[in-house]
């Protein structure tokens, strides 16, 4: 009898399809085929040009969640795959999920976490390859998480010698925060401009801000905030 399960996508496969400019959904949370797509549209956030609100700067100087990155990747591509609010399905399958963990030990997919007292309450995962990072989707169980989150990526990429952030499709929220949005064609020029290695890895700028934890005049989140107000 043929079996409904897929393997997970390869990841060469994966990689060449982001270099492409395209990417895997599915249907449904328990569908086993994917396909792709190729937004007409794409938007990106300038990693010189994020919004954050006052108030969200003052949640990234209080260090309020311990942020972390690649402590927890299968958990977070998990909570991101939930149900929400007005939308009970998910493009998240279990396909994509074993898919996107082969990318993540690979070392091309990573996720950043936001703790409270000990417990996931947010994050992010996405695809990184040459000088650009895709992000994939976020989640949060406690006020700004997802955001702090998206504080910490963007400033870390700028650390480390990114180019490019891409948030795949245009949203009110992706707006707020500073994403612009341009044809697909001019995407793929950005991409193309991005080739080649960054400077350093995300593990390596992820180090530099957290190492500020305890010291007598920064803090991770302080340092982070301090990143991003020189050009934002």
């Amino acid at each position: 009898m043929h079996s409904p399960f897929r393997a997970p996508i390869p990841v060469e496969t994966l990689l060449l399809a982001y270099r492409s400019g395209i990417f895997p959904m599915a249907d449904t949370r328990e569908d086993q085929d994917i396909f792709w797509v190729e937004p007409r549209d794409r938007a990106i956030i300038p990693l010189d040009g994020l919004h954050v609100s006052k108030s969200l700067r003052k949640v990234v100087r209080s260090d309020r969640y311990e942020v972390t990155l690649d402590k927890a990747f299968e958990d977070v591509i998990r909570a991101c795959s939930q149900p929400r609010p007005g939308h009970p399905e998910s493009w998240i399958s279990e396909r994509i999920v074993a898919s996107y963990v082969d990318l993540h030990r690979a070392g091309h997919a990573h996720s950043i976490e936001c703790w409270l007292d000990g417990e996931l309450v947010g994050g992010l995962y996405g695809v990184a390859f040459d000088r650009v990072f895709c992000g994939e989707s976020m989640f949060a169980r406690a006020d700004n998480a997802s955001k702090v989150a998206l504080c910490w990526l963007v400033a870390m990429l700028r650390e480390a010698g990114y180019a490019l952030l891409d948030c795949q499709f245009m949203t009110d929220h992706l707006a707020s925060m500073g994403a612009v949005e341009m044809p697909q064609k001019d995407y793929l020029a950005l991409v193309a401009k991005a080739r080649g290695e960054p400077g350093s890895w995300l593990d390596a700028a992820w180090r530099r801000f957290a190492s500020q934890r305890g010291g007598p005049h920064s803090s991770p989140g302080k340092a982070i905030s301090q990143s991003l107000t020189q050009t934002s």
